[in-house]
């Protein structure tokens, strides 16, 4: 791993520890073993950092929620598949759906976040109306779906599904019931 990745690496951990407003550019170097200098180096400033570990929390999740399931041959099981996989109890997945959680609730006080935050959301919600699209023309989703609003509706979900499952208020069982039962309910198929 680069130093660069190690740095991020830190960076979305210290997120999910402490917020990014406890993101301190002192206490991550020290936590990834590196200089001040160097991550001024890779990342300009502060801002530049949270924007790289944006990205690559971001990136993080597309590989975790990396489906078995053959989009183009089954792609409602594959985007049941993909949501199902944000919800892991795997120390990856807790630290990232954490750092996402923050980054997303602190937007609502940091504006300059929003921008990045939109873009990454309308990355998922494109590709979810995709699969539903592809399901439509296979004749599983019926052709009056929106499949934009559906998608809206699915990321937003898992969004809150998770934060409940992360704040403990939600059994990891039950929120992988409520979101199959989502899909069901919003593409019209058994779950």
């Amino acid at each position: 791993m680069s130093r660069r990745d190690s740095i991020l690496e830190s960076a979305a951990r210290v997120v999910a520890q402490r917020g990014i407003r406890g993101l301190r550019v002192e206490e991550l170097a020290e936590a990834a073993g590196v200089s001040t200098s160097l991550i001024y180096y890779h990342f300009k400033d502060r801002a530049g950092l949270l924007a790289q570990t944006l990205d690559f929390i971001s990136t993080r999740a597309e590989r975790y929620t990396e489906s078995d399931v053959d989009a183009a041959a089954d792609p409602l099981g594959h985007l049941q598949e993909l949501l199902l996989l944000e919800l892991q109890d795997t120390p990856l997945v807790v630290e990232n759906s954490t750092a996402w959680g923050e980054s997303r609730a602190t937007a609502v006080f940091q504006p300059e976040l929003r921008a990045q935050l939109r873009d990454a959301t309308a990355h998922w919600t494109d590709y979810l109306s995709g699969l539903i699209r592809s399901a439509q023309e296979q004749g599983t989703v019926a052709a009056e779906i929106a499949p934009a609003d559906v998608a809206e509706r699915l990321t937003a979900l898992i969004e809150g599904v998770s934060m409940r499952w992360l704040s403990g208020t939600l059994e990891l069982d039950r929120a992988r019931e409520l979101v199959r039962g989502a899909i069901a309910l919003e593409l019209g198929v058994r779950s």
